[in-house]
């Protein structure tokens, strides 16, 4: 009788299969998992603890893999944070299932939170409070996740009211198509919220250079 080889098991080979599975049916289940491996869960708890070490992984993987951490090198510091948001909406926007996943699960990464380290020093550097920071954190984190899922997004959006919506019909004939409305409602965006910020920093504190 012809034994079947069981597949090697791996931090990677776990991870490359749970993104696909989020990225086919967008949930990730231990069962679904050791189904796609050829494998039984406790032979992926020998690498990874749990479902929330794997949702970890995934986030240091698809996050880690395309962010731009802030360098902290003394440049522009609302340019800094721009371009760290440019990147993390990006990284999310090219596996959206997972935004869900991720939002439910605390982040334990240490590579993951050391960049969000960088972000909290570039903001104290800048000026905002230490009662404020994380609250901007949190601000900047939903607008990267929710403008990430915009990119994702069907291309019709909004359907046409045929007349009965005219306001919202005029904003749709007026508004670029595809994915120039998703990156240019985001730059939008952006633009606000750093512009708020420097702002709210200029009336507490005077003039904010960078």
């Amino acid at each position: 009788m012809v034994q079947r080889r069981r597949r090697l098991l791996d931090v990677d080979t776990i991870v490359d299969a749970s993104l696909a599975c989020v990225d086919e049916t967008g949930r990730l289940t231990m069962a679904d998992l050791a189904s796609r491996l050829g494998t039984s869960a406790s032979a992926v708890y020998n690498h990874l603890s749990g479902r929330g070490a794997i949702i970890e992984a995934l986030r240091e993987r698809v996050v880690l893999a395309g962010m731009r951490i802030p360098p902290l090198d003394g440049t522009d510091w609302t340019g800094q944070l721009a371009a760290w948001m440019r990147s993390y909406r990006d990284a999310l926007a090219r596996h959206p299932r997972l935004i869900p996943l991720l939002t439910e699960n605390t982040m334990t990464g240490g590579p993951v939170l050391r960049g969000y380290d960088r972000v909290a020093a570039l903001l104290r550097e800048a000026g905002v409070p230490a009662r404020e920071v994380l609250l901007w954190i949190s601000v900047l984190d939903s607008y990267a996740l929710g403008a990430a899922l915009d990119l994702a997004a069907p291309e019709a959006v909004w359907r046409d009211g045929d007349g009965e919506l005219p306001a919202l019909d005029e904003a749709l004939r007026a508004a670029p198509g595809g994915p120039r409305r998703a990156d240019e409602a985001f730059e939008i965006g952006l633009a606000a919220l750093l512009t708020g910020l420097r702002h709210r920093l200029a009336a507490a504190t005077g003039p904010v250079t960078g």
